[in-house]
């Protein structure tokens, strides 16, 4: 795959570029995006080879798609049409069936992988970009077997090649279990550090007062909501699930606190401790 073009040169896009620049050296890196001064910046800091637009993706080997997953659904199948029947696209979105059901029946929907890799910060834009980003992160493939085959095989081996572990799923399992892992995680730090603004008006307080813990349960409020927003609304209905049921174990724990019934609270966080156990080597 020599010519490759990514379509979003922020975290993901960006971090996919640079390590697959790392493995494939003489392979050419595009850039393509609505603003300039964002493709300027990766081409500074050499993420990209060159600047394109989305009518350059007909020379495309390879179009990594790492826009928000609203965009994603409008311009997916637009690069299908356009790209060569040898082609392959992937997307890097945290929702799926939105994005595998617009192109379900488009006369080149086997050229084209769905893909999620779990891995990122919470910065965006080129200079969030990070060489070994994806080493030892799990890429969720979903309908692999609606990809041709030499596709397939191609992909795997890239995604393998800068470390990543694959994991097989359908887009409507992923969309639900990544709702509990990933999105409830983001509304959960949104939503604490909008309690604390309000509550603490003083925001050199806030500096002052913040320990390690309050600073790593925030870090996902400093998310991009360009990206974040998006995403709940494809993956409302999951999203809300998960809401309902945090709502009630919030209410639950409070309800103790009420009725000052600490040996349940105690019962409650300890075994809750067995998330020490499910998330081992998780850095």
């Amino acid at each position: 795959m020599k010519n490759i073009y990514v379509i979003g040169v922020g975290l993901i896009g960006g971090s996919l570029a640079k390590d697959i620049k790392e493995k494939n050296p003489d392979s050419v890196i595009y850039g393509i995006g609505r603003n300039q001064s964002t493709l300027d910046e990766a081409l500074a800091l050499k993420i990209i080879d060159k600047k394109a637009t989305l009518e350059d993706v007909v020379n495309a080997d390879l179009v990594i798609v790492a826009i928000p997953v609203d965009a994603t659904v409008k311009l997916l199948p637009t690069i299908l049409d356009k790209i060569s029947d040898d082609a392959l696209v992937v997307d890097a979105g945290s929702t799926k069936a939105d994005i595998c059901k617009v192109v379900e029946n488009h006369p080149k929907r086997r050229n084209f992988l769905a893909m999620h890799p779990i891995a990122g910060t919470e910065y965006s834009g080129p200079s969030a970009a990070l060489s070994g980003l994806f080493i030892g992160k799990t890429n969720i493939i979903c309908e692999v077997e609606k990809t041709t085959f030499k596709l397939q095989e191609k992909a795997l081996d890239l995604f393998k090649s800068i470390g990543m572990r694959i994991r097989y799923m359908n887009p409507e399992a992923h969309d639900k279990h990544i709702a509990y892992v990933s999105h409830l995680s983001h509304i959960s730090s949104f939503m604490l550090g909008k309690t604390v603004i309000e509550k603490e008006r003083n925001e050199r307080d806030i500096f002052d007062m913040a320990g390690s813990g309050f600073a790593s349960t925030v870090r996902l409020a400093k998310s991009s909501p360009e990206m974040w927003t998006p995403i709940f609304r494809q993956n409302k209905d999951n999203v809300i699930e998960t809401l309902e049921e945090y709502i009630n174990n919030l209410t639950h724990f409070k309800e103790l606190m009420t009725n000052n019934d600490y040996d349940a609270i105690f019962n409650e966080m300890k075994n809750t401790n067995h998330i020490k156990d499910i998330l081992k080597g998780i850095s």
